[in-house]
Formats: C-alpha cells, structure tokens, sequence
C-alpha cells in the first residue's frame, strides 16, 4: 500500500508529492520511503531524530519551522520532501486517519476527570447486549469483540488509527473511546470521525501536565470544539458547572447536545435511588417516559456512569426503550468500584481507581449508603505527578471514612515517605502504614461485621512503581489473599 503526501492531505512543493511507504514517529522503526513525524515534544524536538530517519531510507518529512532548521543540513545533505505545518500534530492525525481509511462506522468518545473508563465500558457493554460488534479503548486496553494491547488511554495518532482500521476490518461496528487530556492536547484523536461526545466531569488532576485549570479545561473542550463534527451529538453532564460550559460551546458550533444528570435542565435525569449490599435501584425520567432500573453496581455516581452511556448508545442511533432493557444486565468495570472479597463476618472489600480529591471522596461517599457499618479506607498517592492534590486527598478520605490508612501508591522516582507525609497533613488521624501490602491487610484485619473497606487509587493497575523498578502488584489479589488469609483459608 502507498500514498502520496497529497492524498494524506499534506501540502508539498511542486514535483515533490512523493508515494510514500508508511509513517513512523519513532526514528527506530523507520524504513525505507517512510514519512518520518519530527514533532515537538516536551523535553527535546522531534527535529533532533530527522538525521536517523534519513539515514534509515525516509524521503518525506513532516515537522515545523523549529524542526526544520535543527535538521537543516540533514536535509540539505538527503533532500527528502518536506512539509512544513504550523500543527504538526494535527496534520499527522488526519494523515493517519487518511492512511488507514477504514474506523468503525459508529464511534463515540468520552472524556472528564473521572469516569471515562466506566462510560466507555458501559456504552460496549450495551451495544453489545444490542446485538453490536463492539469494543471500548482506554486505559484498561481494548476490550469487547476484538482486543490488542494499547500503551496509552489515547495512543498516538498512528497506532490509534492502525487500530481503529484494524477493528473495523475485523467487523467491529461501534467503538467507545477515552479521551484522556493528554491525548487531546497533543492532536492524537485528530481525524477520528465521532457520532457522539461525552462530557462527565471537571476536577483537579493533571497539573503536573497541564499549567493551569484553564489548559486542562481548554484540552478537554477539545474534544467538542474542534473533534466532534457539527451533525454528531454531545452527551453532557449538565450537573457539573463545566458541563454547562461544554454546552455553550457546542451550541456556538451548532452541535446538539442531551443533557444528563439530576437537575431539572436534564433530559435524561436520574429522579431517584434506592441502595443496598448489592446494588441499586433508580427511577429515571427520559424526556418525559419513566424507567425503574435495577443496576447491580455499587456506588450512587455509577448511576450517572450508566446514564451518560445509555446517552451515547441512543445518541449514536440506539432505540430507547432498548437501551433501557440492557442496563439491567451491565457488569462492573475491572479497578471501578470492584468487589475484591468478603470477610467471613460480611464485611465487603472493593477496589477502586480512585485517585483525585473528588474521585477519592466521590468513591467513599458513594459506598456508604450500601453500608451499615464504618467504611475504611487506604490511600495514596503517585510520586512524579500533580503533587498538589495531595493533601486534599488527605482532607476528602478523612472527611468521609471511618478510618483512613495512608500508604505508598506508584513512589516512582520521589522519596515515599514526603508523599505520605503530605497526604497526612490532610488526614493527620490517618494509619500510616509504608508498605502496601500490609496496608491492605491491616485495614481487612479492621472490619468488623457490616463494615466495608475500599482501596483506592491503582485499581485495575497491576503493577507498583518504586524508584525506576516495576514490581508485580495487584490490589484486589493482595485484598483477596488478605481476607483468606485473615479468615484461615489459606
């Protein structure tokens, strides 16, 4: 398969629209005839890699005016094709998008602070109950009807589009996809032809990354003011003060937006809940028919996980009264709430991905009217990341559990004990305990009859990150070896 730089809509001097071979933005996997991407990265410019790609047989290159000079006697010296984009990012996209053609015909995606992995999942999950080949893409990979590994919650725009190509040659139909900051910062969903948007929520993460609140917004906003086309249909939480903002902005594009949630503006809204040790059942209002709905699914927000993807799937062209037939039927997320074990007295263990202020408080709010008892909690907190949440981690676990034990999340590079430190200093009555593992078990050995412990922060994650080692660890196996070993099975 070759194409031309102008049918991968790239402009080029005349007599220079070469056929190329592939595309690659990892000089190491350059072959001969390939377009090489020299983008502008966070550390170091892609330009500085444009002397191994011609080396390796590129004859096209795609970068900006600071690539272009880094690289100028490389090519002076090769004199490849090159193309000059004021984004290079974007225009690497929609050449994916264009190289690999084909995507599932009815493709939705998601993004917010929290939640994107629940929706996503819930949205497949309904498709497929319909009868739909279907897959979600994030951070738990690929799942449903066709799988690969995926490294990212956004991969990079060529292999997100080789995957999207490859899907729907294996007949996947109807994909759900996250759409992390990151990925939409940086023009990787570019060119991905969307029938339907979600909005979820708007809280603090990723300042690490994000300079502001206002670049993390502006990222997110993204994915409706330049991704979502005019005729697709944006599914917004307008409980959520940014939810209202995604709904003026889609306004000003002429987009169509259903509004979810519990206020009265909502056209999908959820009027009531009813919670026990299982599950819950909610009465629902869709503009004007009411549903009563049993979700076997702990946790009141997962209600709002369920509506916002009972939205996407009748945005994307799904029947009502269909939809609603499904959610009965809807299974937990791996890492989101799951249900790891339960102590011989009763007491319930979950895990959860829980690893923001609000999420972390949204998580232990939500389990409490399932519980009878205290509910407990372990938390931590990533090193190398947003080391201001923190503390307010710290204030939202001791606000809303019972009892607190502090431990070490993903350290990575930082020293632990400073990051307990400060998460302590928002819940100075918390159980510090270094050790993950004992952590877990201390707070299993804890519950008494009609307790529940949760464990937030690296749900469906199955490995720990001290220093540049990556050790095997998976919190609802350590949660289940705990209550075995506790209640003298093992």
């Amino acid at each position: 398969m070759a194409k031309t730089l102008s049918e991968l809509g790239l402009t080029v001097k005349a007599g220079r629209d070469l056929p190329i071979s592939g595309l690659a933005v990892d000089s190491r996997k350059v072959q001969e005839n390939m377009l090489f991407a020299a983008l502008p990265g966070v550390n170091v410019h892609g330009g500085e890699f444009i002397q191994y790609a011609l080396r390796m047989g590129a004859t096209a290159i795609l970068t900006d005016r600071q690539g272009a000079a880094i690289a100028a006697d490389c090519i002076a010296e090769y004199d490849p094709a090159v193309v000059i984009a004021e984004d290079p990012r974007q225009a690497l996209a929609y050449a994916a998008a264009l190289w690999f053609g084909q995507q599932p015909q009815a493709t939705v995606a998601v993004t917010g602070t929290n939640g994107k992995t629940s929706v996503t999942s819930f949205t497949r999950q309904i498709w497929q109950l319909m009868g739909y080949d279907a897959i979600n893409l994030g951070t738990t990979g690929v799942e449903g009807d066709w799988e690969c590994p995926s490294p990212n919650t956004t991969p990079e725009p060529i292999t997100l589009h080789k995957m999207l190509g490859d899907a729907a040659a294996a007949g996947i139909t109807h994909c759900a996809m996250e759409a992390s900051s990151h990925g939409l910062a940086q023009r990787r969903m570019d060119g991905v032809r969307l029938v339907a948007a979600g909005f979820t929520n708007f809280t603090q993460d990723h300042l690490d990354y994000h300079a502001t609140f206002e670049d993390y917004f502006a990222a997110k906003a993204g994915l409706f003011t330049r991704i979502l086309s005019e005729d697709g249909v944006a599914v917004v939480n307008i409980d959520d003060a940014k939810g209202i903002e995604v709904e003026t902005l889609c306004a000003e594009r002429g987009i169509d937006v259903m509004r979810v949630g519990r206020s009265d503006a909502a056209d999908l809204r959820i009027l009531g809940q009813r919670f026990d040790a299982t599950g819950q059942d909610i009465r629902v209002d869709f503009v004007g028919n009411i549903y009563q709905l049993r979700l076997n699914l702990i946790g009141g927000f997962q209600a709002d996980n369920v509506m916002a993807a009972a939205g996407l799937v009748m945005a994307s062209g799904g029947d009502p009264e269909e939809v609603f037939s499904c959610l009965t039927e809807l299974t937990g997320v791996r890492g989101r709430m799951e249900h790891a074990a339960t102590r011989g007295n009763g007491a319930a263990v979950f895990v959860d991905y829980a690893h923001t202020p609000d999420a972390v408080s949204t998580a232990i709010k939500a389990l409490r009217p399932h519980v009878m008892g205290r509910v407990v909690a372990v938390i931590g907190a990533g090193g190398d990341r947003d080391a201001g949440k923190r503390i307010l981690m710290g204030q939202a676990a001791a606000e809303h559990a019972d009892v607190v034990f502090v431990t070490d999340d993903n350290p990575r590079s930082e020293d632990p004990a400073q990051i307990r430190a400060a998460i302590m200093e928002g819940a100075p009555n918390a159980i510090e305990v270094a050790d993950r593992s004992e952590a877990i078990l201390r707070a299993v050995d804890a519950l008494q009859a009609g307790d529940a412990l949760i464990v937030c922060g690296k749900g469906h994650e199955t490995s720990q990150i001290i220093g540049d080692v990556t050790y095997p660890f998976d919190d609802v196996e350590q949660a289940s070896i705990s209550v075995a070993a506790l209640d003298g099975a093992l």
